[in-house]
């Protein structure tokens, strides 16, 4: 390039391209792109090359890999000296600024040169390139062009600032900066030489790791550098005083880096090679699972950039620098030998082994029991002659090679042993494995499993209690694993004095494995470079503790006679008396390897002793012990106890008094500090004990028990404070940063502007909060001393740190309302690196704000073992900052480990606040608005869990203990209480006596008080509060004792098993973000909705306003077919009017021929019948009820047949007769209860003459609890029963029908003359009855030939409900219409062998049939107990089934065509012949996928869009809760639909639903028996904006049509096919605040939430103002917890808040026989308060503002209650007066039925003909004795439920009146509105007030004429039930509004109903 400088205009031009992108103006893809081509028009190939690509680590082109062959050669010396990265200050000028690079690619190492100017923006380009991420961001490292300082001394104030102001650190010649740079020209030297302790933080734990992903590269150790390590100068180090160990690197990540870790971690490394890339473009794992950190994070927190900004940047973010390491200023000595320093020993073996020779005789460890006795001892000589048998053990007989894993299985008791196997794998070069939990078999074997672990090490002892409960258990004993007892080894005695074997140990010391919060189990891997860092740190921490003050005047040179010292100088070993769990975190630093390092004595007691008053004080004065480690649980226990009875402690022994002169320091393992008990312990138990230092002794200890126990800060004692490069003091703090906030240059318009980042932890204000706030007060005091502080609490809200008070002044002031008292740790050991980040953007936190603590040091381990997603995320963080003008945030150096800890930096010192589990968020109640008035982002405020459980726990009485947690559910985070109390415990109070029963009202007002306690202290908004019993919730164990685990919690609450008794909810409170719809009052379906929605297609379209009357309207096309010609004699079949006549032709044609054939029940055919035989057969019929039974034309005949000839011989006679058939499928001896009276009602609405049997139904009949219970209900009903004929053999006749008279009459096929009554029951046996003429049953015929291109070459085939629908198609008339034989199956020999059915189908070649779903099921089910869950392989084969209808009246079930196509594969079924055929009880085909040559297709449709009668599809990976729907085919011939809105009439347009209108030919004529000019209005549905001309039939189903394109054919052409999609029926939807909800998908998701819930066991519904839920449960206990899971589940998925939950017991849940949801019983048995339910759940506060009660003042009601109006028959919450144009919605099928296992169909459905053989019946269970009455459930013999008035399970139609739930008076109806008697009312009449039915009356007036329709209808409603009474209540809104009112007969006002349905149909205008 030849310009010196970057082109202005490239740079121009790239800036305004990113703010296009960050404006939304492009895409991410449009980014690049145009980014390609600008830099292609500036730059040559080479030059965009270098700046596009991803380099690889291995390349030695890449910019951090210059220089670094030779460059410093061997001062750095192989892969790296040990020193940190850049520093902070290398960080600071901005994109463009000028460049240094060394041997780091950061500064140049020993030597600085200029870039030429050519080559100065390529390099930006690839250090652009280094960093470019996934998301195709670049940033830059930009380093700073300052020149380095070259002072001497401390840093003054005005270098703070300039650091704090630029970003950059001034260099120290005191030390090397851990990640800065020194000058290039020489070497720093200082006033005092560099030490090892130095050493110890200016080594990176980043240096060593060739791949910053944990992945090992051995090929880059040929002293090439990683790119993690841009600067690896190493200083002159004076050998007496260096570290000396193998390649050299001091680094927590060196833990295998040469070939030959390699070799020995080969699966472990193996495991962690991951692809670079994948993790950079967002391989990010949350830790710990989905609520670790943010679900949403901006960007990965290991190596990504945050988006663009989304403003225009005008000043720098400011921010919390890192804090650098303090270093130790002294070398580290032996404290036994001031002449030895510990840094020539490279690991504990070696240490081990001097201890055993140095201090032989010393004890090394001593073991109490609970009592405080000895139990064992050890000396370290002995310790390391047994450690070094089992080393020599496992290296001579184990055959392991070194670095191979074994176990330690021992109990934390057995410290010893668990110590010299520790310490024997440490000299053998084996990793340890600690086992901490033995008892927990199913960890132990996961973690020998994981760890590849083949030996374990135990005792004698525990490897006997393993058999005994492995073998009691019946548990699998771990394979692959041997187990030596080490207690058996003995003690090694080597050949030859002072023969060691030498130590080769590789780079692993042990495993560590924990559990995180989350209860997940990860390893942390240690190395034994990591172990003596961190045993370095905490021995110079100790060694620095000051002494008590010298008493003791005699000299201390005086000596005895012997020669001996007379007062002989006090030793600077340690004792060290810990009860803490020795094998696993701070337990196993302090209590093993901190005693090896330092040669202490190590005490160990169980945690249990200290319960013991006295017994602590005790064993410290015993044992003289000067450190003490513990944790908060033992010593308040320990104090507590002394505060009750001091002289328990005092006098717990008479040989000595409690004295603590000894303690040096009480180091309390915590993760948050406890300044109140501070106090106590040291001013009340310490002290008291003669300590005179007691405040000193407090040393709360901040470790990482989730990695390896690590310890980041104690108070000590080093010095060096003021190199950590941060103000040690409040007052100099607030003004640096307050100058920062507010520095020259920046008016006051710049402070307001945000940087475009939102974080949640962002926030200035606190500055100039803290800037009042800091007390005139001229020194802080001691920097050494325990700091506290009072923080304001309403700013933590909001992540601000406002400083009230500090020490003194903070302790009185620690009872302020609205304030937190927080206590600190300390600064962070010496070798440590602290960033404060934000862990939701990881950015640096400003100052004063609440972050999480992110720490870098040696002492720190190097990642998860065989995670490498989770080291990368966790160990490997890179935070983030903002330069100075630059709208981009670079990259902190540094990696860091994310801590999960939330605090702050005060003083430099660390408050830890808590957890990031420990912290729930909330949004504000409260939306702001910006100024062009769009929503501004969602604010939160955060409460942490501990100041929660203090308030709590300190304000509401007997709460043994509480937790809390927030769930993310609908999008915002909700706050969950849980409580301990001992009022929620069911425990007998004797034992053996009766569980103790619930103070229900007691447990409420707990509940209830909690929440008040935290909204007045907190103002949190408590979503629900859990109430269970003492020691119940899941627990973590730590140092023996059980906490409540506040991530298992969530856990267990989030599966449902909490153990939980009692669930309150404050719903009105937390929920916020709940939508409505465009209409809350009118609906979905009103005026203003659709013009909402129109409107918002509109704009999806891009169309501008005049293009409304151009869009798409949803109508299909129509293929008229006038001519069908038969195709064996080329006829038109348009000529024949009637089936009848065709039979005839088919008898005179083709007379021999086969027409019907049976199959029986072993496959065998029967004798066939030819056409001329079935002839004479239906001729003998049709005399026998022309002359026997009388039969006229225009009589009703009922036919009740099993599936048989016998059956279509009674059709067709009943056709010549002239007579009304009325097919009815056998009732069921076994529901007697439901069939008997749907038979009588049928009998008395139909004025049926005659019954006409077989023998089998005649059977049947004449059984005597069938005959009996006819009889009996029959007279109560005083209905007359019919005779019964038997037409199995009727005289026979050798003349056909013609001969004898038999013919249609032309009166018989006109319009209006019923031929045949379908009658279609819902599970609730409800009835619909349509009735069919001649001309529809041709049409019917001619749209199943047409569609289906069937002919008379391949035979039909009839099986199940051969009385409706296509069954009765297929097996009545089809096989006359084709010309082609027709084979029967009787469905009760398909029950009980269903390959019968499919042998039938391969032997005959049938090429279209017909099924059910539940059939296919039952196939299924049947197949699988056969064949692995398919059918017998080799069975038949149904490669000619071209077209197997599934028939669904619904949404088609998703899982059946998998179910299928799945289980007859090998059978040959093509999976296309597999097709859903959308039938409707008005027509049997509307839609069907037929010969489609497509699998189903698949739309997943975005619910929320949805809702608002949007059809909107989405991606289902991104759309979780998308709802996938199946097509339900094409149109078939001589058919069209439209998709209309049921209110307007008018057309949808493309991409909304509606109704859907069919018109065709084979449309039913009518409702059968019924003058109502509603149901004539069904029969003319007209289109508002259609053709006028076109007369459609409403089916009251909502769906949408949609256009796809597929490849049909071989040609694989594309082919545009319209396709209809049905969601549902009208009258199974309800509306809530103006949104429409199918209750099958609320079910669903109830259904999935949890196991618990029964498959098709759910059912929702409205009752009054209610929503109400019943779930069918397989348990009874703790049904509490289920609730929160259902709730949040409907609220997550569909935004609806539920009122109440109900559950039933298994087998409770009303269904049908069919395994069918009956909705009608369930809500009738609701509403009647008759369910029988096993609990109750109220959801929402009847008495909160906003929320639905129980009972509902009518005003109320009107106002808000539960309205049906607007869309057909749905119901709303809401009010709603629009008119409807829909009065009434029928379907025959319910929900889908999801079960556990495919149903085994009950023989005697309709399905299976009725009929069911002797074998397979079963008692009846559900009959109830007559006459019952009083507690009876009912006084009929049909054992129905009684139910309100206006609830509906009758037969009629009509209009109905509110019903109000308060008192059953208010529902008494006058004289005047009590209606007439109506003939054959059939259902009894509930009387307001009484318990039981009036009894059954009848008119006493002659039938009407056989054709004249009664004056009521004779068809019930077959929706499911909550629409049952109006809603489910009864209610309407608005009167005369519109919707679905469905109502008893005997509801008032009846006699209007034509009237007003037609006024609310607008049919008169």
């Amino acid at each position: 390039m030849a310009d010196a400088t970057p082109n202005p205009e490239l740079t121009q031009r790239l800036s305004e391209l990113d703010f296009e992108l960050a404006d939304g103006e492009i895409t991410r893809k449009g980014w690049e792109k145009r980014r390609t081509v600008i830099l292609s028009q500036y730059l040559s190939p080479q030059q965009v090359e270098s700046g596009l690509r991803i380099h690889s680590v291995d390349d030695t082109s890449h910019p951090s890999r210059r220089g670094s062959g030779s460059n410093g050669g061997g001062a750095r010396g192989g892969l790296g000296s040990g020193v940190r990265g850049s520093s902070f200050g290398s960080i600071s000028a901005g994109p463009y600024a000028e460049e240094q690079t060394g041997s780091g690619g950061g500064y140049a190492n020993e030597q600085q040169y200029e870039r030429p100017p050519q080559d100065r923006f390529q390099q930006q380009q690839q250090q652009r390139d280094e960093y470019t991420l996934g998301n195709g961001m670049a940033a830059f490292q930009a380093l700073s062009p300052t020149p380095a300082f070259d002072g001497q001394g401390p840093l003054s104030q005005v270098q703070r600032f300039q650091e704090q102001q630029l970003g950059m650190r001034p260099p120290q010649t005191q030390r090397q900066s851990s990640y800065g740079f020194v000058p290039h020209s020489e070497s720093p030297d200082g006033n005092r030489p560099d030490s090892r302790g130095s050493q110890y933080s200016s080594s990176s734990r980043q240096g060593t790791m060739v791949n910053s992903d944990y992945a090992f590269n051995p090929g880059a150790s040929d002293g090439s550098r990683p790119r993690h390590d841009p600067q690896q100068y190493q200083q002159p180090q004076q050998p007496q005083q260096t570290w000396s160990s193998p390649a050299e690197n001091n680094s927590r990540m060196s833990t295998m880096l040469n070939d030959s870790a390699q070799g020995y971690f080969s699966d472990f490394t193996g495991q962690q090679q991951m692809d670079d890339s994948m993790h950079r473009t967002g391989g990010h794992e949350s830790y710990g699972g989905p609520q670790r950190y943010s679900v949403g994070e901006a960007f990965s927190p290991t190596a990504g950039f945050p988006p663009p900004p989304l403003d225009n940047i005008a000043v720098h973010h400011l921010h919390q620098l890192p804090l650098e390491p303090r270093d130790v200023p002294f070398a580290v000595y032996d404290p036994h030998n001031g002449n030895n320093p510990m840094s020539k020993f490279d690991n504990l073996g070696a240490v081990l082994r001097h201890r055993g020779k140095m201090q032989a005789r010393q004890p090394a460890y001593w073991v109490l029991d609970q009592k405080g006795r000895e139990v064992s001892s050890i000396t370290w000589e002995k310790l390391t002659s047994r450690a070094e048998k089992v080393a020599q053990v496992i290296r001579d007989k184990s055959n392991l090679y070194r670095g191979d894993r074994v176990a330690l299985v021992y109990r934390d008791t057995e410290v010893i042993d668990f110590a010299i196997a520790l310490m024997g794998c440490f000299i053998a070069g084996v990793v340890a494995v600690p086992i901490n939990n033995v008892d927990d078999y199913q960890k132990l074997s996961l973690l020998l499993t994981t760890t590849q672990a083949h030996l374990a090490l135990t005792t004698d002892n525990n490897l006997k209690v393993f058999h005994r409960d492995i073998s009691t258990q019946k548990l699998k004993w771990p394979p692959g694993v041997e187990w030596w007892k080490t207690n058996e080894f003995g003690s090694y005695h080597p050949k030859k004095k002072d023969e060691a074997s030498p130590l080769q140990v590789p780079d692993l010391a042990y495993i560590e494995f924990s559990r995180a919060p989350t209860g997940d189990l990860r390893g942390v891997v240690l190395s034994h470079r990591t172990i003596m860092h961190q045993m370095a740190c905490l021995s110079a921490m100790i060694a620095t503790v000051p002494k008590t003050d010298d008493v003791d005047t005699f000299s201390s040179t005086l000596r005895n006679v012997d020669g001996s010292l007379m007062a002989p100088r006090p030793s600077r070993s340690e004792v060290i008396l810990s009860y803490l769990d020795p094998r696993e975190g701070s337990g196993l630093i302090l209590g093993v390897l901190l005693g090896v390092y330092g040669g202490h004595t190590t005490v160990w007691l169980e945690s249990k002793t200290v319960d013991t008053p006295g017994m602590y004080a005790h064993l410290i004065t015993k044992y003289r012990a000067t450190l003490l480690a513990a944790d908060y649980p033992g010593l308040k226990r320990a104090a507590y106890n002394y505060q009750q009875d001091p002289m328990a402690t005092r006098n717990f022994t008479k040989k000595m008094e409690p004295n603590f002169q000894a303690v040096k320091l009480c180091l309390i393992e915590c993760i948050t500090v406890d300044s109140e008990f501070h106090e106590i312990l040291a001013d009340r138990w310490l002290r008291p004990m003669r300590n005179v230092r007691a405040r000193e002794l407090v040393a709360p200890m901040l470790c990482l028990p989730e990695h390896g126990g690590m310890v980041v800060s104690v108070r000590d004692w080093l010095g060096g404070e003021e190199r950590m490069g941060c103000a040690l003091s409040l007052e100099e703090e607030v003004e640096i940063s307050g100058a920062g906030a507010a520095g020259p240059g920046l008016g006051e318009a710049d402070k307001e502007e945000g940087d475009g980042f939102k974080s949640l932890l962002d926030g200035g204000s606190s500055i100039e909060k803290n800037r009042k706030n800091v007390p005139a007060r001229t020194r802080l005091g001691r920097r050494n001393e325990l700091s506290e502080c009072l923080l304001d609490k309403e700013s933590l809200k909001t992540n601000e740190v406002v400083v009230l008070a500090m020490g003194e002044e903070a302790r009185k002031r620690a009872n302020e309302p609205g304030t937190i008292r927080a206590g600190a740790f300390g600064y962070p050991i010496p070798d440590a690196t602290l960033a404060l980040v934000d862990p939701e953007t990881n950015l640096l936190c400003a100052p004063f704000m609440v972050g999480e603590l992110w720490v870098d040091s040696p002492s720190l381990s190097g990642g998860f073992w065989a995670l490498p997603k989770h080291t990368e995320t966790i160990f490997h963080a890179r935070p983030y900052r903002f330069l100075e003008d630059s709208p981009t945030p670079v990259m902190v150096e540094p990696e860091f480990l994310r801590t999960g800890l939330l605090g702050c930096i005060i003083e430099g010192k660390i408050y830890v606040l808590g957890l990031y589990e420990d912290r729930i968020r909330q949004r504000v109640e409260w939306v702001e608005h910006e100024e062009g008035g769009q929503q501004q982002e969602i604010e939160h405020r955060y409460f942490f869990v501990q100041h929660l459980v203090v308030s709590v726990m300190k304000t509401v009485p007997k709460i043994y203990d509480c937790s809390a947690f927030d769930a993310n559910v609908n999008g915002e985070y909700l706050p969950i209480i849980l409580i301990e109390t001992q009022a929620a415990s069911t425990a007998p109070t004797t034992t053996g006596g009766p569980p103790r029963q619930l103070d229900i009202p007691f447990l409420d007002s707990l509940s209830e008080r909690v929440m008040e306690v935290l909204y007045q202290e907190h103002h949190l908004r408590v979503y629900c509060v859990m109430m269970t019993a003492p020691n119940t919730l899941p627990r973590v164990v730590k140092n023996g004792r059980r906490d409540i685990g506040n991530m298992l919690c969530r856990k267990e609450f989030d599966a449902g098993n909490l153990p939980c008794v009692h669930v309150k909810f404050g719903v009105e409170r937390a929920v916020q973000n709940l939508p409505l719809g465009h209409d809350p009052q009118g609906g979905v379906w009103s005026p203003l909705a659709s013009q909402a929605r129109r409107e918002i297609l509109l704009q999806g379209m891009g169309a501008r306003g005049d293009a409304m009357g151009q869009m798409d309207k949803q109508y299909s096309g129509v293929d008229h077919r006038e001519i069908v010609i038969d195709e064996r004699t080329s006829t038109p079949l348009n000529q024949f009017s009637n089936i009848h006549d065709l039979m005839q032709w088919r008898v005179s044609r083709q007379a021999e021929e086969l027409s019907y054939c049976t199959i029986d029940g072993r496959g065998r055919e029967g004798k066939g019948v030819s056409w001329k035989k079935f002839d004479t057969k239906v001729a003998a019929v049709g005399v026998y009820l022309r002359n026997k039974v009388k039969i006229l034309p225009g009589d009703h005949v009922l036919l009740m047949y099993t599936h048989s000839e016998d059956f279509v011989y009674a059709v067709h006679a009943c056709i010549c007769l002239g007579a009304i058939a009325v097919p009815m499928a056998p009732i069921d001896s076994n529901r007697l209860s439901e069939d008997a009276p749907a038979l009588l009602h049928v009998m008395a609405d139909f004025r049926i003459k005659a019954v006409l049997v077989n023998a089998d139904v005649d059977t049947l009949l004449k059984q005597k609890t069938v005959s009996q219970h006819l009889k009996q209900s029959a007279l109560i009903l005083k209905i007359h029963l019919p005779p019964t004929w038997n037409t199995s053999k009727p005289p026979k006749q050798s003349h056909g029908c013609r001969d004898l008279g038999l013919t249609i009459r032309p009166k018989w096929i006109e319009d209006g003359w019923p031929v045949i009554v379908w009658t279609y029951w819902s599970p609730d046996q409800r009835r619909v009855a349509v009735q069919l003429g001649h001309k529809t049953l041709m049409a019917l015929c001619k749209v199943q030939k047409e569609t289906c291109q069937m002919t008379s070459t391949r035979p039909v085939l009839g099986c199940v409900r051969s009385t409706m629908g296509l069954g009765f198609l297929h097996t009545c008339l089809l096989g006359i219409f084709l010309a082609t034989p027709t084979y029967l199956v009787s469905p009760v020999d398909f029950a009980g062998n269903p390959s019968l059915l499919f042998q039938a189908l391969s032997r005959y070649k049938i090429k279209d049939t017909y099924a059910t779903s539940q059939m296919l099921d039952h196939a299924i089910a049947h197949g699988a107990s056969q064949a692995n869950g398919k059918l017998a392989a080799g069975g038949p084969s149904l490669h000619e089934l071209k077209n197997l209808m599934i028939a669904t009246d619904q949404r088609p079930r998703g899982e059946v065509y998998q179910k299928v196509r799945v289980a007859f594969a090998q059978q040959g079924l093509d999976r296309t012949a597999i097709n859903t055929i959308y039938s409707h009880v008005l027509n049997p085909m509307v839609a069907s996928r037929s010969y489609m040559c497509i699998e189903p297709i698949e739309l997943y449709l975005d619910q929320a869009a949805l809702r608002r009668g949007l059809v909107v599809p989405v991606d289902p990976d991104t759309a979780p809760f998308a709802l996938m729907v199946q097509d339900s085919g094409m149109v078939p011939v001589s058919t069209q639909i439209s998709v209309v809105n049921p209110e307007t009439n008018r057309l949808c347009l493309v991409g909304e639903f509606g109704e859907v209108w069919v018109q065709s030919e084979a449309n039913a004529d009518s409702f059968y028996g019924t003058k109502d000019a509603f149901d004539a209005e069904r029969f003319n549905g007209r289109t508002v904006d259609g053709d006028p001309g076109v007369r459609y039939v409403r089916t009251g189903d909502l769906g949408f049509l949609h256009t796809v394109s597929r490849p049909i054919g071989p040609g694989g052409n594309l082919v545009e096919m319209q396709v209809l999609f049905v969601l549902g029926g009208i009258g199974e939807t309800f509306e809530v605040c103006g949104l429409q909800h199918f209750p099958m998908d609320v079910e669903a998701s109830v259904e999935r939430c949890h196991r618990a819930i029964a498959r098709g066991g759910c059912a929702i519904f409205q009752a009054g103002s209610l929503l109400v839920l019943i779930a069918e449960v397989r348990t009874r206990a703790y049904l509490a917890s289920l609730v929160p899971v259902i709730v949040n589940a409907v609220l997550n998925e569909h935004q609806l808040v539920l009122d109440i939950v109900a559950f039933v017991a298994m087998g409770d849940f009303p269904r049908s026989r069919l395994g069918e949801k009956q909705r009608g019983r369930i809500l009738a048995s609701w509403v009647s308060r008759k369910m029988r339910t096993i609990a109750q759940f109220s959801i929402r506060d009847p008495d909160a503002e906003g929320s639905v009660g129980t009972a509902v003042p009518e005003g109320a009601m009107w106002r808000r209650g539960s309205a049906q109006t607007g869309g057909a028959g749905s119901v709303r919450h809401g009010v709603g007066t629009a008119g409807s144009s829909l009065k009434q919605v029928e379907s025959i099928t319910p929900m889908p039925m999801m079960e556990q296992a495919p149903p085994t169909l009950d023989p005697h459905h309709p399905d299976f003909g009725g009929y069911q053989p002797a074998h397979a019946r079963q008692a009846s269970a559900s009959s109830t004795a007559y006459g019952s009455t009083g507690e009876e459930r009912d006084a009929t013999p049909t054992n129905e439920t009684p139910r309100p008035v206006q609830l509906n399970t009758t037969l009629a139609y009509s209009p109905v009146e509110p019903l109000h739930l308060n008192t059953p008076q208010q529902h008494a109806a006058t004289p005047q509105q009590q209606p007439p008697p109506r003939d054959y009312a059939m259902q009894a009449t509930y009387t307001p007030g009484g318990d039981d039915y009036d009894a059954y009356f009848a008119r006493e007036e002659p039938p009407p004429p056989p054709l004249q329709p009664t004056s009521h209808p004779t068809y019930s409603d077959y929706r499911p039930g909550y629409l049952s009474g109006g809603n489910s209540n009864g209610s309407t809104a608005g009167g005369g509004s519109g919707g679905l009112r469905i109502a008893n007969r005997t509801s008032e006002g009846s006699e209007d109903w034509s009237q007003q349905a037609l006024r609310h149909m607008n049919l008169d205008k």
